[in-house]
């Protein structure tokens, strides 16, 4: 099991939200996801915790929601009094029909499109966090026609860069998003929208990057993010009020990741906390209210996939291939980034594991891979395979590539299983295709 506090075994069956994960397999099929409900809401609250404990509770912790976003999450973080960040309309209209407070929602994205400013001002949304001058031209104007005056935070990209995949820094120079300190550009835009009259520049947001465990990372840029703010309180006598460090904690994926427990996470709050009040000390300044966006460390390890096994292929002396119902369209993150993960059979799990396999996928595709190299004892035909930490980046990034249906969602609770996404049906699928009439002759 190599350490995964969410999971337990007894008599070598995998047990996840106080249920048998062999009989969730059976009762609502393969592929499924499956997430324990309470460890969600535990790692919410070792957030907003380590906020009070460290930082006086001045500030809010919003969930990240592009890691997996559907309507009971958003129920979830409701209840446990979490803001949202949403980077779409379609985030933001299932957070808003699920009930979260409009003023508790964060409206990101590089290329945020008209149809979606204008939803966030028609409905009262609490910030949104700007990424081009004419962005800020056009939520001005919205604005303007709706008679109201938008709150809004700059998103700023301090030059750190975090020891992560290169496609998951977002907090370099060379990035679509934000505007760097270096050369000005965060200052201009700072001073372009100050000169706005229906915007109101409450602070900065920055995020460096995901599936980071450095801590001296979040520090360094809560120093760069402190001197940017001073700078500009020198130079035009703004001084910012809030201050977004965005999230990217990491999670455990396999068994070379460090194993996180609460103790870890508070460390990260604790070190971006100490580095904003060590920083305003120097310059004189008032501490922002401060906001942070965990959303894999969240839900990442509370939730795993289920797969039967389907054909298994061995090509002598050089890999086994172990073929299972799903693939890259419910989780791409391996034909993207080469993603590591680990695995078990459900039924097996403490059994010596004797074999080097890859766990393939369905889809037309050589790339079509969901793990390589993992360790499992020998594996036949109908084992039901569970992938850990497929949490985050799994359901929210699923596709129905090859026609395949995007699999439900399942909560687990007390023992106690129940759909939240239910399963698409192929007629699911079909249901917005149009013949026209000249190819129905």
């Amino acid at each position: 099991m190599n350490g995964w506090d969410t999971l337990k075994t007894e008599n070598g069956r995998l047990i996840i939200g106080g249920m048998d994960a062999k009989e969730i397999a059976a009762e609502y099929g393969t592929p499924v996801y499956v997430y324990d409900e309470a460890h969600i809401r535990a790692m919410i609250n070792v957030f907003k915790s380590a906020l009070s404990d460290f930082y006086g509770g001045y500030g809010m912790i919003l969930y990240a929601s592009k890691a997996f976003a559907c309507s009971a999450i958003y129920r979830v973080m409701q209840s446990e009094k979490a803001g949202v960040d949403v980077v779409s309309g379609g985030e933001l209209y299932t957070a808003l029909k699920a009930g979260v407070l409009p003023q508790n929602i964060y409206l990101h994205g590089n290329n945020k499109l008209y149809n979606e400013l204008k939803l966030a001002v028609e409905s009262g949304v609490g910030t949104v966090v700007l990424d081009s001058f004419d962005e800020a031209d056009i939520l001005d104007a919205i604005a303007n026609e709706l008679g109201v005056v938008q709150n809004v935070i700059i998103r700023v990209n301090p030059g750190i860069e975090a020891h992560t995949h290169e496609f998951i820094q977002t907090a370099k120079t060379d990035s679509k998003f934000g505007f760097s300190v270096d050369g000005g550009c965060a200052e201009q835009i700072t001073e372009y929208v100050l000169m706005k009259k229906n915007l109101i520049l409450s602070g900065f947001h920055c995020h460096i990057g995901s599936q980071i465990f450095e801590k001296k990372s979040f520090a360094l840029a809560a120093e760069k993010m402190l001197d940017f703010i001073a700078d500009i309180k020198a130079k035009s006598g703004y001084e910012a009020d809030v201050l977004n460090m965005g999230g990217g904690f990491g999670i455990r994926y396999t068994g070379s990741d460090p194993k996180l427990g609460a103790d870890d996470y508070r460390a990260y709050v604790k070190s971006i906390s100490d580095a904003i009040k060590d920083k305003c000390g120097v310059y004189g300044l008032k501490l922002p209210y401060l906001v942070l966006e965990p959303g894999r460390s969240v839900v990442g390890e509370a939730g795993i996939t289920l797969y039967t096994v389907g054909t298994v292929k061995e090509i002598a002396g050089i890999k086994t291939y172990v073929a299972v119902d799903g693939g890259m369209f419910e989780n791409p993150r391996y034909a993207l980034y080469r993603a590591d993960y680990s695995a078990l059979i459900v039924d097996r799990a403490d059994e010596n594991c004797t074999q080097k396999v890859t766990i393939a996928g369905k889809c037309c595709e050589s790339g079509d891979v969901i793990a390589a190299d993992v360790n499992l004892p020998q594996v036949k035909r109908g084992d039901v395979i569970a992938v850990l930490s497929t949490g985050a980046y799994n359901y929210s990034m699923a596709s129905n590539y090859n026609r395949n249906p995007i699999p439900p969602v399942i909560f687990v609770k007390n023992g106690k299983a129940e759909y939240v996404v239910k399963p698409q049906s192929y007629e699911d699928i079909v249901r917005n295709d149009i013949i026209p009439e000249r190819l129905k002759q």
